[in-house]
């Protein structure tokens, strides 16, 4: 049925409004609409007889424009290169109307489903239980995946509504509009303006999501909403403005700045809706309260006089409110101000969860310039001959920080007043406004401490309460695998016990699926993920500490993204589940939670994954000891493999001189640089997993998302163990959820593209190998699946993805065009490097989650 949906609401769609292009009012649009398809098709013949994408081009032009200059001809490109751009605007504006007709909206995953499901089976209580505790945040971050710039995104909205109206002469409009707008941003945007952008979907789509989502809970199991104490079963985490690992840009005035631009916001929501309900509680008794409330939010909004200063002083009046109209007025209206009474308690006066990050090296180099200036540079010298444990002792001897105001480092001046930000920060919009200092990089107990000392001697507090979760980062895979010897080492430090104390026994661990992908390969990094939650989760529970893991995603699978319903589904008792956090970013927000019905579709599948993994206990989510042995053998084999295809001599210089890799710094999509580190030279550990993985994506080769799956499948079947990975696939959630996700990478791959390096005399060797182990992985999981193709079993994504791909065909053959032109000339030409730089917008969006 759904299948049948997406052929008439999208598929057909697309090609009736796809030709409203030909008329635009737009020089040459008629010639290169009437072109475009020919190239395509020329595309899809040329690489079914195996020519070399310079080959293509040179024939369709040599063809149908055999007299035109070399200038006329990449004119004619760039052309084609934004027309293609915007029919995937289009059809993202097609796919987006159409989400409600080609998603099961109450099915599977759905709130209303799960209720359904525990009333038929008397789980009920249960479920009502679980939701006290329960929580899903989903944390907003600034990195640079949306190649849309914000008016494009606008134009998007507008037509999506036009498109699910049949508003044919509003769809026209918005495509001359879209024809005229620029798909590139001049300039990079500064960490505001990355807020800023971030805060229109808070405003605009959570802030009525999160909401509706609770108050149908809530009603269906008959709680009153104003009694409900678990506000945060589903919230929203921030990192624009506080994530300061490898961005310079954000200092500690942007951090208040964008606390105070989120107060302001939330207050705006909050007055917005207030004068709407006031005019229904015109009452005695009732009405001059509400009229207090709307002037007090008036005040605090315009006239920057903070008459309500928490959350507990807006809440004390809206209940005293509550309390008249239910005792004077039979709670006439009582619906709508409940609703509003459940929105204040779930997003305060601070909107958003921000988080402060940075990395480890980082608090390394400003203890030894504390030390330095404290105590002398011999002292220093000694002090790095201590042992990590030695350390930990030097550093919990210092009770303050005197001569902090004589460090020289501009950068170590600016981590002192991250702190300072912090203590502002909690105390314009309350704790919930900034509760974390997450550690990226974080390697030993040491690192927690360094943090966690800091912030003991940088912020005011009463002894053993400090106000601050400091949260640890593991990517690597070896980081993962210590991960339990370091918590068990701080949970046995008697000062950072105390802490946890304070902090209600709960300890937040935040696990990196991008750098642990980028490090391991795609089966060893999940399965050194899932391995290390385990015995965190052991490690943990022994010393009565409710662990909290908090995922760091992205959008494709090779960065931990794909379906992540499944992964959080397939979690056995042996993980806590007290909370699912997960970081979400740009192509990934706006596709995935970007209007109000995908928004609430993906946050009642992740909250309803989490329930009912505790609810439904099933063998498909726990791992024998034998899969656990064959699953751990083909992590070992595949990044075995992984480890020597990085080795590989020409592993970096093809990244850096064939991919679009050196690109991502100009597309200007972030305020993030495109490497940690200052050197010239290209280093791996430097290198960040998006332009990684994102240039894999441009070349449609998606290395990250598969390669050694097939390697490790081979390694079963030579070992006559193949029948028992099939076995697994059909018994183990979590396996058949990271097969399910590595057939994505491998349905948006196409070889044929760059198959023409395999004549390269310096980059042959590794395409073949690259090439090779995306067909070993291609057949192997199709029969370890026992499907007849890729993403048999989901239909939507399927035909979505094939008619993506159709669409930037010729933006993938104009790319490489340019690429294998310069690679054969040896030499560096701007007009082909600008031709790269344009395609690769087309080619990421429509993806979608690519990079």
């Amino acid at each position: 049925m759904l299948k049948n949906n997406y052929q008439t609401e999208v598929a057909k769609r697309f090609t009736i409004y796809n030709s409203l292009f030909l008329d635009l009012p737009f020089s040459d649009i008629n010639r290169t609409g009437t072109l475009l398809p020919i190239l395509a098709s020329k595309c899809e013949e040329g690489y079914q007889k195996d020519k070399t994408p310079k080959e293509i081009i040179r024939n369709f032009f040599d063809e149908l424009m055999g007299s035109q200059s070399e200038d006329d001809r990449h004119n004619l490109l760039f052309k084609m290169v934004q027309y293609v751009e915007r029919q995937v605007v289009l059809f993202d504006s097609i796919e987006d109307a159409a989400f409600d007709k080609i998603h099961d909206l109450k099915g599977k995953g759905s709130v209303a489903a799960l209720i359904n499901r525990v009333e038929n089976d008397k789980k009920k209580e249960a479920l009502i239980e679980k939701l006290k505790n329960f929580s899903v945040r989903l944390t907003l971050t600034a990195h640079p995946t949306q190649f849309y710039p914000g008016n494009v995104l606008g134009i998007i909205t507008d037509l999506e509504t036009a498109i699910k109206n049949n508003d044919l002469g509003n769809i026209n409009l918005l495509l001359q509009q879209l024809g005229k707008t620029g798909f590139i941003n001049k300039d990079k945007p500064s960490p505001l303006d990355e807020a800023v952008s971030l805060i229109w979907f808070l405003t605009n789509v959570f802030y009525k999501s999160i909401p509706d989502i609770l108050t149908r809970l809530l009603n269906r199991l008959e709680i009153p909403l104003h009694e409900w104490d678990n506000p945060g079963l589903l919230k929203v985490g921030f990192w624009p403005g506080g994530d300061r690992d490898g961005n310079p840009f954000v200092t500690h005035d942007i951090t208040v700045k964008v606390a105070e631009r989120l107060q302001k916001w939330i207050l705006r929501c909050y007055y917005r809706d207030i004068r709407l309900i006031r005019r229904r509680l015109t009452f005695k008794h009732v009405e001059p309260i509400m009229l207090k409330v709307e002037n007090g939010l008036f005040n605090s909004l315009f006239e920057d006089q903070g008459v309500y200063r928490t959350k507990t002083d807006l809440l004390n009046d809206l209940l005293e409110a509550r309390s008249a109209l239910v005792e004077h007025h039979e709670g006439l209206f009582l619906e709508q101000l409940d609703e509003f009474i459940l929105k204040v308690k779930i997003f305060g006066f601070h909107f958003a969860n921000m988080d402060v990050r940075q990395d480890s090296r980082k608090h390394d180099g400003l203890w030894d310039e504390i030390i330095e200036v404290e105590l002398g540079e011999k002292e220093l010298q000694n002090y790095h001959k201590l042992s990590s444990e030695e350390k930990i002792s030097y550093l919990f001897d210092f009770d303050k920080l005197s001569k902090v105001s004589q460090v020289k480092d501009d950068f170590h001046k600016e981590m002192l007043k991250s702190f300072d930000a912090i203590q502002s920060v909690q105390k314009e919009n309350g704790e919930d406004g900034l509760h974390r200092y997450i550690i990226s990089n974080c390697r030993s107990a040491l690192h927690v401490l360094e943090v966690f000392k800091l912030a003991q001697l940088s912020l005011p507090h009463n002894k053993g309460e400090l106000p601050l979760d400091i949260v640890p980062l593991f990517e690597t895979i070896e980081d993962l695998a210590q991960a339990p010897k370091i918590m068990e080492e701080l949970y046995k430090n008697e000062a950072y016990a105390k802490h946890l104390k304070f902090r209600k026994q709960k300890q937040s661990i935040m696990l990196g699926f991008s750098d642990g992908t980028k490090d391991g390969g795609y089966i060893r990094a999940n399965w050194s993920i899932l391995l290390a939650k385990e015995e965190l989760t052991k490690i943990s529970r022994l010393y009565d500490i409710g662990v909290i893991f908090f995922d760091g995603r992205g959008g494709p699978p090779a960065r931990g993204g794909g379906n992540m319903h499944n992964f959080y589904a397939s979690l056995g008792p042996q993980v806590e589940n007290k909370e699912i956090q997960i970081t979400i970013q740009g192509q990934t927000i706006s596709s995935n939670y970007g209007k109000q019905v995908s928004c609430t579709y993906n946050l009642e599948q992740l909250l309803c994954a989490g329930i009912e993994n505790e609810l439904y206990p099933s063998s498909e989510k726990t791992l024998t000891d034998s899969q656990r042995v064959l699953i751990n053998k083909m992590a070992d084999v595949s990044y075995q493999f992984y480890k020597d295809f990085k080795n590989h001599p020409q592993f970096l210089p093809y990244l850096e001189h064939v991919t679009p890799l050196k690109y991502f710094g100009q597309v200007n999509i972030g305020s993030r640089p495109l490497k940690r580190g200052k050197d010239a030279g290209l280093k791996f550990d430097d290198l960040r997993a998006i332009p990684f993985v994102g240039s894999w994506a441009q070349m449609k080769q998606n290395i990250p998302g598969f390669f050694g799956v097939g390697a490790a499948l081979e390694a079963l079947k030579k070992e006559g163990e193949f029948e028992k990975a099939q076995a697994l696939y059909n018994d183990s959630l979590f396996f058949r959820s990271l097969l399910g996700n590595s057939m994505q990478s491998l349905a948006k791959s196409f070889y044929k593209s760059t198959a023409y390096l395999k004549g390269n005399p310096k980059y042959a060797d590794l395409w073949k190998l690259m090439f090779e182990e995306y067909e070993r992985t291609l057949r192997l999981i199709l029969e370890v699946s026992g499907m007849e193709t890729l993403l048999q079993d989901n239909q939507t994504s399927k035909e979505s993805i094939a008619i993506r791909e159709k669409i930037v065909l010729p933006l993938i053959t104009i790319q490489q065009y340019a690429i294998q032109t310069m690679l054969d000339s040896g030499k560096e030409d701007p007009v082909l490097q600008k031709l790269i730089l344009r395609t690769m917008f087309g080619i990421i969006n429509a993806a979608r989650n690519a990079a």
